[in-house]
């Protein structure tokens, strides 16, 4: 599958060129209204545990290490549903994936971007 997949923060705002808005933070990003996030979808089961998250805590000199073991927790059953209405979201249309994070290039948001695109 070639995924037509990018990310970006949750506050910025919506452009035409988002197609299909995905959230994919296990929490509500503060601040944000359901109507302002126009989204198509929340997957937060698509989201890092909650052990890696708080052992990552978006140290960039973790990153590597985090997607090596968010990739290896994205094989696990209990990402199986929504990873599959992610892939089918991505197979129909651009797909932006949304994180509230500060650091965009260093997120799950990021690293979903990369491992929907090699799988």
């Amino acid at each position: 599958m070639t995924a037509r997949v990018g990310y970006r923060r949750i506050y910025e705002s919506a452009t035409p060129q988002d197609g299909k808005r995905v959230l994919v933070d296990r929490l509500w990003p503060r601040g944000v209204s359901k109507e302002k996030a126009g989204l198509d979808a929340w997957l937060r089961d698509v989201a890092p545990s909650a052990d890696l998250r708080r052992w990552y805590h978006h140290d960039p000199r973790r990153y590597d290490e985090f997607r090596r073991r968010y990739f290896a927790e994205l094989e696990d059953s209990d990402h199986e549903a929504a990873l599959e209405r992610l892939r089918d979201l991505a197979a129909r249309a651009k797909v932006t994936l949304l994180t509230a994070t500060k650091d965009v290039d260093h997120s799950e948001a990021a690293a979903l971007a990369e491992w929907l695109d090699g799988s």
